[in-house]
């Protein structure tokens, strides 16, 4: 469990917080359990190795504050838009008792040991996270899946793996797959023609792209000239000697 050091902050004013970073440090609320909320901050050198750990939002953590500490977990981390830095996290009290749902990380070991990858098979990794109900006391790390003796064909579903005690998936109706071991995927590269057979290709094949546009043109003209054509064997309509009116009825 990683300790650290936390600072309560009375002033939560933006100008304030950005105060705190070009200090840095990081604003941070803890929340949760029946004690009220706390606005405090973080050394960033303290926790941004942590931060960027797949298992960050899933650890538990102890923090001191004021010579009074207080096992939490972090929920959420609010990030800089263009530097990418951590600029806010939110810790929540981990109350005895009480069960969390939490997203915890999937670690696959023992690599070397499985007939199915030796043979070139892929493990094809479905979820790399699994969303676990866990007892606010006995939260893990990480889900360890054993490839050992894994071959080809091999279907690792929740079912055949170890959880800690009281802990369960929050998905319950179904034996749903983590990973499968594959068979291996190889694409081949077209066969490439000898110069001989490319030269006779280029001459006897499609039409090079400036042939191609010169005929074009040519198609062009032609339409042009069939147009005119048409127009010149085109006569004026004749006249026609305009139809007498019959004489009005008196």
């Amino acid at each position: 469990m990683s300790n650290l050091k936390a600072i309560k902050r009375e002033n939560t004013s933006s100008g304030s917080n950005n105060k705190l970073r070009s200090e840095g440090l990081i604003p941070a609320i803890l929340y949760g359990g029946k004690e009220a909320n706390k606005n405090i901050s973080i050394e960033k050198k303290d926790i941004k190795n942590l931060i960027h750990s797949d298992t960050f939002l899933s650890k538990v953590l102890e923090l001191d504050i004021d010579g009074k500490k207080e096992r939490v977990i972090p929920r959420e981390v609010a990030f800089n838009v263009v530097s990418e830095e951590p600029i806010h996290i939110d810790f929540m009290r981990i109350v005895l008792g009480k069960k969390i749902i939490l997203e915890i990380p999937v670690k696959f070991i023992n690599h070397p040991d499985s007939p199915g990858l030796k043979r070139g098979g892929v493990l094809n990794i479905v979820r790399r996270k699994v969303e676990l109900k866990c007892p606010a006391e006995n939260i893990p790390d990480e889900i360890i899946i054993d490839l050992a003796g894994t071959d080809i064909g091999t279907s690792i579903k929740i079912s055949s793996v170890k959880l800690p005690e009281n802990v369960i998936p929050t998905i319950t109706d179904r034996d749903f797959v983590i990973a499968t071991v594959a068979s291996p995927t190889v694409m081949k590269e077209p066969e490439k023609p000898a110069e001989g057979d490319a030269a006779a290709e280029g001459a006897e094949g499609e039409t090079p792209i400036e042939g191609a546009e010169a005929a074009a043109k040519d198609g062009e003209g032609a339409k042009k000239d069939d147009k005119t054509k048409e127009g010149a064997d085109k006569k004026p309509d004749e006249k026609k000697p305009a139809e007498k009116k019959p004489a009005e009825k008196k």
